[in-house]
């Protein structure tokens, strides 16, 4: 592999090539030459405070500078990131902090009030005894405070002391720099889960390269003059993946920090972005829908990347009739991005389809039962395999490694979708995201693509319900467009004679807020809502829709 291997390279080649590319994090305003020195400070900490190549660094801050400083100095260092959930609750957090066997953990006080980092720590871990170690954590040896001094963390002025004592730190840093290999982990990335624990995914140094030089150059055609807008977390693959494709084109990254819809649209207008990855429709529809969005001048926006149902997509697309809009396909296994739509597909392609497989990257479509590969446009069980595949989960439970690949090292995505005669590869939701509505299989994607066809609404989650006579039924959550009505039978109304009565959502909630883990919603969370919600009122039998006619 030419050019940078490593995270580390990859930074200070960006800070030879275009030093003064601007980057954006929150209120910080700075450069990539900026945070090339800022990490080698922070390679020097970490070194001084005992940080070993290969021991893993967690970091608890929300979207702020201080996070990417640290990433890259850990990484540069040939230490393990391990960037953590600012939503974690404390039994959450303990979990991951003993999983990841995290030596070293950077938090703020600053959080507040969205987040209190320091009571979550001391809920979730115990309270530091005399030697600054924590009941729940015996592997962490240091856990630095940004901000005011307090018992049991250490403070960025201990860490300098650490520094300027240690004659060494210059050296070793540049050893462990050096010693990177491309296949060596360097993040352990967390997926978001479902009903189970996280699966920590170890993902290497030459697969973060390789996926910002694939989306960069490939997919966004990026340039020295591109100005990329980003609101997605910094804890997880979709922030870091597009700062790696900034760095690779030497181009300027604008992270709106903790995002707002006024701040997002402010920020893509004051820094006039050329591209955008809001990605999620909870995201983008505040910004295309904002009550003052005549006052901001969108014209610099020529590429903006979201997923969601084909309906949505052509919506949004809509809105923004000069901006080409990709879609993808993606997960934490493949590194971030496994396919994307290309500037050149029309727009059915960009609409219907996630896209092509990233140069480096093969998928094939499987049935999920027998392991038989299926031909074009038959639905099954996505696979990939590529140089951006994940190496492996961390503690891997018993099993789990070797379920997760098949037998000639293909990865399990547990999706469903189809690929085309074109190669260009369609998402048809989870296969566990099926229902079984008295024998009949139920696409909760297909329904959903239904509801947001109506006009007030402006976001749908179909989940089952349990249910005696047809063991679980539809039901559908649903965010209104801002000024619209409907009621639970109004959407049940629009349903009937129009998808199949086994399909039409039984009960109808309507929510403004939806749960959320790093990037998506979470199906579970409201399928335990309703499940609850139905017990307690001791309802096992749903009501039936008013249908004029027998499907």
């Amino acid at each position: 592999m030419s050019g940078p291997t490593s995270v580390g390279e990859l930074l200070a080649d960006a800070a030879l090539r275009a030093p003064d590319a601007l980057l954006v994090v929150g209120e910080h305003e700075g450069t990539t030459a900026d945070l090339d020195r800022a990490a080698d400070v922070w390679a020097r900490r970490l070194a001084a405070a005992g940080v070993l190549p290969g021991q893993h660094v967690g970091i608890l801050l929300d979207p702020r500078i201080e996070l990417l400083e640290v990433m890259f100095g850990a990484a540069r260092l040939g230490a393990v990131v391990v960037p953590i959930s600012d939503r974690l609750k404390a039994a959450e957090l303990r979990f991951l902090v003993a999983h990841a066997d995290l030596t070293f953990l950077v938090t703020t006080d600053a959080g507040k009030p969205f987040v209190d980092f320091p009571e979550l720590l001391d809920q979730g871990l115990g309270l530091p005894g005399p030697d600054g170690r924590r009941p729940a954590a015996p592997l962490l040896q240091h856990v630095v405070m940004l901000g005011e001094d307090r018992p049991g963390y250490t403070s960025l002025a201990e860490l300098d002391q650490l520094v300027a004592a240690d004659r060494s730190v210059d050296v070793r840093v540049a050893a462990g720099a050096a010693a990177v290999r491309p296949e060596d982990p360097a993040y352990v990335m967390y997926t978001s889960g479902t009903s189970a624990d996280p699966k920590g995914c170890l993902l290497s140094h030459g697969a973060w390269v390789q996926q910002g030089a694939a989306i960069g150059r490939d997919r966004y055609e990026l340039d020295r003059d591109s100005i990329f807008w980003t609101p997605l977390p910094l804890f997880h693959n979709g922030g870091i993946a597009t700062l790696m494709a900034c760095l690779d084109a030497g181009c300027g990254y604008i992270h709106t920090g903790r995002f707002s819809a006024d701040r997002g649209i402010d920020f893509l207008a004051r820094y006039r972005c050329t591209h955008a990855i809001p990605t999620f429709e909870t995201i983008w529809l505040p910004i295309l829908e904002h009550p003052r969005r005549d006052e901001y001048d969108l014209s610099t926006l020529q590429v903006v990347l979201n997923a969601g149902t084909p309906e949505s997509l052509r919506q949004m697309q809509a809105k923004l009739p000069w901006v080409t809009q990709l879609s993808n396909y993606g997960s934490t296994e493949a590194t971030g991005h496994m396919s994307m739509a290309t500037r050149q597909d029309d727009l059915v392609a960009r609409t219907e389809t996630c896209g092509l497989p990233l140069p480096g990257m093969e998928v094939r479509i499987a049935d999920p039962e027998t392991g038989a590969l299926l031909p074009p446009n038959a639905r099954g069980e996505i696979q990939f395999r590529g140089t951006m595949c994940f190496i492996g989960y961390y503690h891997a439970a018993p099993g789990v490694a070797e379920a997760a690949f098949t037998d000639d090292g293909w990865f399990h995505t547990g999706d469903a979708g189809t690929v085309d005669e074109t190669g260009h590869i369609a998402f048809h939701g989870r296969l566990k995201d099926m229902l079984k509505v008295g024998g009949e299989n139920v696409s909760a994607a297909e329904v959903e693509a239904f509801l947001i066809t109506h006009p007030a609404v402006r976001l749908a989650q179909v989940v089952g319900a349990p249910d005696d006579r047809y063991t679980e039924v539809p039901v559908a959550f649903i965010e209104l467009v801002p000024g619209t009505t409907l009621t639970e039978q109004d959407v049940i109304d629009a349903c009937i004679d129009q998808i199949a009565t086994f399909k039409i959502p039984r009960y109808v909630r309507f929510v403004d807020e939806w749960p959320m883990s790093g990037t998506k919603i979470q199906k579970f969370v409201l399928r335990e809502r309703i499940a609850t919600e139905l017990q307690d009122a001791g309802q096992t039998l749903a009501p039936s829709p008013r249908a004029s006619s027998a499907s």
